[in-house]
């Protein structure tokens, strides 16, 4: 069993910051690749950011220059830090993460996700 928890998420205003994190628990072996995603009401779920096991990272577009996401390969987290937000940032976020558990079963795990909203 693993498990993904999002916190951090709340209001701000444009131009605020978050910083979101990620734990991630349970018979984990070792975490490969990990992710944030972001889903709007009526949207579908996009990528906002991933990051693989030695650091290397991609954005969308959208929040390139704005946003970074880092980890913590020793006590699982990932981090996802939010500047310069925008209305149209908000979303609901989700953390993903690509496990192998310590029965060397590999599968991506979702948290439940994190609310954004950011005010004009």
């Amino acid at each position: 069993q693993v498990q993904l928890v999002e916190s951090g998420g709340g209001l701000v205003q444009a131009g605020g910051s978050l910083r979101l994190s990620c734990a991630a628990s349970g018979s984990i072996f070792s975490i490969n690749a990990m992710g944030w995603y972001r889903q709007a009401p009526g949207e579908q779920r996009e990528l906002v950011a991933g990051i693989t096991r030695r650091g290397s990272a991609n954005y969308a577009v959208s929040v390139k220059g704005r946003f970074t996401i880092s980890r913590d390969n020793a006590k699982n987290p990932l981090y996802l830090q939010m500047n310069s937000l925008e209305p149209e940032d908000t979303a609901v976020y989700y953390c993903n993460a690509d496990v192998t558990t310590m029965t060397l079963y590999k599968s991506r795990y979702w948290g439940q996700g994190t609310q954004v909203t950011v005010s004009s």
